[in-house]
């Protein structure tokens, strides 16, 4: 098989596997801060509004987590650094 093949695969397969199972991590983290939440503000509903600002900022931290790894898959299929290490190699540049 030739070279730049196996990168490209493996990219890919790299790709899918990082946004599995990095999505996987902050959509349980995110249930389970919103479930804190509502269980919080059922108990003191004069500090929803504490809670839910809190709740936010907590959310968009879990969330940058996701993000990260969206990132990491979309340079692995599109601004991979080894295809133009491997594209010299074979074209002899």
């Amino acid at each position: 098989m030739d070279n730049v093949i196996i990168i490209g695969a493996v990219s890919i397969i790299t790709a899918g596997i990082t946004m599995a199972i990095g999505s996987i991590g902050p959509a349980l983290g995110e249930a389970k801060a919103v479930v804190s939440a509502l269980s919080s503000i059922a108990q003191q509903p004069d500090a929803a509004s504490t809670l839910t600002r809190t709740l936010f900022v907590g959310l968009a931290m879990i969330e940058s987590m996701a993000i990260y790894c969206f990132v990491v898959s979309m340079i692995l299929l599109f601004a991979n650094p080894f295809w133009n290490f491997v594209i010299t190699k074979v074209t002899g540049g």
